[in-house]
């Protein structure tokens, strides 16, 4: 048999170009799939990117919508007054309170949906409480005015009450002062004798050792019987006032007088002698004034001459 040797020449070689043939084309195909691949990645990577930045920038926005409402609400609680000092510290803990989540929310940079909700919560606490804050002022203010009212009304009333005790007390004043004056003791037959350290009347009163003031306490039904302090107010020619170094002193309508000296005496309602001594020297010669006090009132006075 006779074979073709051009044909079988030419069979290798056309084999060989055959299979380097397919080999290319079957790598072009896979650089163009990994071009295409990495042109999707690139793709998705940028869309990922770019949906997460714009996630960012709405989060962003979403924080500084609520960190405005946040500080209108601050700015409402710095107008909210009271006169209640528990609630007026209450407002002043929930300002410190927002100022710290208003701090934080300034310095976040890494805004989170679950931030973003928890933001969301503590913005709604904050209309809840500030809510709570304008009803409790409201019915403070309402419960203050009904209590004005009623204390207007009361002090009508009490003014009008008072008016009527006014007038039965000064029935009951005058009713007792024609008392005391029927129940008045009075102090009679008053004089003054200087005496030496013997106890002797001298006529001269600058050899005098002290001073003695007797008097009767007259007889009256209507006094209320009792012991109780007689005083006995010396003033001497100077115009001064007789009284020991520690100058004691009595009420006497409504002020505090000097006396020079006093004696508890027990009255009965009968007539009662009373003699009262003053200890004192450098007395000199003149006019003197002796008056008697007894019961809160002047019972007797006199004017005696000592030589």
């Amino acid at each position: 048999m006779k074979y073709d040797d051009e044909y079988y020449d030419e069979g290798p070689d056309k084999w060989d170009d055959d299979k380097g043939g397919a080999a290319g084309r079957t790598l072009k195909g896979y650089k163009v799939v990994v071009a295409i691949l990495a042109v999707v990645l690139v793709a998705v990577s940028g869309l990922y990117f770019w949906q997460s930045w714009e996630q960012k920038r709405e989060f962003a926005i979403e924080r500084d919508t609520l960190t405005n409402r946040m500080l209108a609400i601050r700015g409402q609680m710095d107008g909210l007054q009271t006169t209640n000092d528990s609630l007026n510290t209450s407002i002043v803990l929930e300002r410190l309170r927002t100022d710290s989540v208003l701090d934080v929310m300034a310095r976040e940079r890494n805004v989170t949906r679950a931030k973003i909700r928890s933001y969301e919560k503590e913005l709604g606490t904050m209309r809840a409480i500030m809510t709570n804050y304008i009803n409790t002022i409201d019915s403070l203010g309402k419960l203050n005015r009904r209590l004005q009212d009623e204390n207007l009304g009361m002090r009508r009333q009490v003014t009008t009450e008072r008016l009527r005790a006014d007038k039965a007390e000064e029935r009951v004043e005058d009713m007792d002062l024609r008392i005391r004056q029927g129940a008045r003791v009075i102090a009679r037959d008053i004089r003054m004798t200087a005496l030496n350290n013997n106890d002797k009347e001298v006529t001269r009163v600058a050899r005098a050792a002290r001073l003695r003031v007797d008097f009767v306490l007259s007889a009256n039904a209507l006094a209320n019987p009792g012991s109780r302090p007689v005083y006995i107010r010396v003033t001497g020619p100077d115009g001064y006032t007789l009284a020991g170094a520690q100058a004691a002193a009595f009420d006497f309508e409504g002020e505090h007088i000097v006396y020079s000296a006093m004696r508890d005496v027990d009255y009965q309602g009968d007539d009662l002698p009373v003699g009262i001594y003053y200890s004192g020297t450098d007395l000199v010669a003149g006019s003197y004034h002796v008056a008697v006090y007894m019961d809160g009132l002047r019972i007797g006075q006199t004017e005696v001459l000592l030589r």
